[in-house]
């Protein structure tokens, strides 16, 4: 996967940590179009410190179904990190994720569909 490169905005930041999850959780991600009806849907806001290690993991929204996929989701945001030093950005240095799961209860990150 390589190391992060250091984001110069907060759009960057997001977007390279979809590709890290991608990278580092090939197993358990998919990248064509999305179902029409999804297993579940984990929202998880991420908080960094400044050298993009993760400080705190928030939940933003549970699944009604598939409550197993929270922690999948988890999970993938540990093997992703870290996401690049920070420090030049304004705080917070947070992004947040939504996760696409399908029946196959492999993900798919929002922020690349």
């Amino acid at each position: 996967m390589g190391p992060p490169k250091q984001p110069h905005s907060h759009a960057e930041l997001r977007a390279q940590a979809a590709q890290r999850l991608i990278a580092a959780n090939p197993e358990m991600t998919y990248l064509g179009e999305v179902p029409a009806v999804l297993l579940a849907i984990p929202v998880l806001e991420v908080e960094l410190r400044h050298d993009g290690s993760i400080k705190t993991i928030h939940v933003l929204r549970r699944p009604g179904q598939a409550p197993e996929t929270l922690q999948m989701a988890i999970e993938a945001i540990h093997r992703a990190a870290p996401f690049g030093n920070v420090s030049r950005l304004p705080e917070p240095w947070k992004f947040s994720e939504t996760f696409l799961f399908n029946d196959q209860r492999r993900f798919k990150p929002r922020t690349l569909d």
